[in-house]
């Protein structure tokens, strides 16, 4: 019987490392269009499929990766699990999620219940209390292969999944300058909070590039951006003796609140004040007037969590420890920030 032809067998073929097959066969985009059309045509020349199960069966490995997500009912995160099992179920690999609900305890005792063998590789987003990462060395020192997404560690190396969270914001703060607001507010998230504070900062630095002065009170910080905080904060903003005529949101559902506020109190969005907020969840296409607001891709940034895992699973002697992948963004316009000339 004729043997099956592997990974090894296409990486001598092609004079490549087995690692630069692996990434072409997944179409990543640190590959050149040319080795990833070279790569496919050798592999179909020799016939070459993966079989992750067959190799997983041989390796004693389990098929499973475990997922820890700070809240499952807050929709970002829906949907990187959606693209994470969406990737993984194509790939072979079952799926596990836990919740840490921003905990570091309870955080720390999913990753030792992972840390039993329990999954191939871990992906996972920091609660807001993380501020240690002792807890993730043993899965390093076990060798078990770890993508973060999102909330990341900022000086701990490792394989990341990120937006560019300053360059989104920066974007959207200067999209309401440009439609002619002069006054511009930031319903923020924790600032101990890596993406948050970096929000922060993109929306300091548009102010900065156009010379519109900092005042801060038009900047309020909460500590898990809920609708109900947005609401209060909101309410503050409206009884300034000089409100805000246009307000930057880390999220839709502070965004979503403050607009439900000020309708209220019969200001008009958005040609009395405009509204920009962060994620492009469900409720924002849902509100009146909809909400403009940043397309994190969260689904796409599934996918390349789990892309990048699987591949460090699947290539033991090649483990990748600080690859960062970032996901681009869009601004999406739409009637909270359509002002009539």
């Amino acid at each position: 019987m004729k043997r099956r032809t592997t990974l090894k067998d296409l990486a001598k073929e092609l004079n490549l490392a087995a690692s630069t097959i692996s990434r072409a066969l997944d179409d990543h985009p640190g590959i050149s269009p040319e080795t990833k059309e070279k790569v496919l045509n050798k592999a179909e020349e020799l016939g070459f499929t993966r079989n992750s199960i067959a190799s997983s069966f041989r390796k004693n490995k389990t098929l499973t990766i475990g997922v820890i997500v700070p809240r499952i009912d807050i929709h970002f995160h829906s949907l990187v699990i959606s693209g994470i099992e969406e990737f993984a179920y194509k790939a072979g690999y079952n799926v596990t999620i836990f919740q840490s609900r921003d905990s570091i305890k309870r955080e720390t005792k999913i990753t030792k219940i992972l840390q039993n063998k329990m999954s191939e590789g871990v992906i996972i987003c920091l609660g807001t209390e993380t501020d240690s990462y002792e807890h993730f060395e043993k899965l390093n020192r076990l060798k078990i292969p770890l993508v973060f997404y999102d909330r990341v560690p900022s000086d701990y190396e490792a394989n990341k999944i990120i937006i560019n969270d300053y360059e989104s914001a920066f974007k959207a703060t200067e999209h309401l300058i440009e439609i002619g607001c002069k006054r511009i507010g930031h319903i923020g998230g924790s600032q101990s909070t890596g993406i948050f504070k970096d929000r922060y900062e993109g929306f300091k630095a548009a102010l900065t590039k156009h010379g519109f002065p900092m005042d801060k009170k038009l900047v309020h910080f909460t500590r898990e951006l809920s609708y109900e905080e947005g609401a209060l904060v909101a309410k503050k903003l409206l009884n300034l003796e000089n409100r805000p005529d246009g307000i930057f949101c880390s999220n839709d559902y502070t965004a979503v609140s403050a607009i439900q506020v000020f309708q209220k109190n019969n200001i008009k969005i958005p040609n009395e004040i405009s509204i920009v907020g962060f994620s492009n969840y469900p409720i924002s296409k849902i509100i009146e007037p909809h909400l403009t607001t940043v397309n994190d891709r969260a689904f796409e940034m599934g996918m390349a969590a789990a892309r990048l895992l699987i591949r460090q699973i699947e290539e033991e002697e090649d483990i990748i420890q600080s690859e960062i992948v970032t996901i681009k963004t869009e601004l999406i316009v739409r009637e909270s920030t359509m002002r009539s000339s």
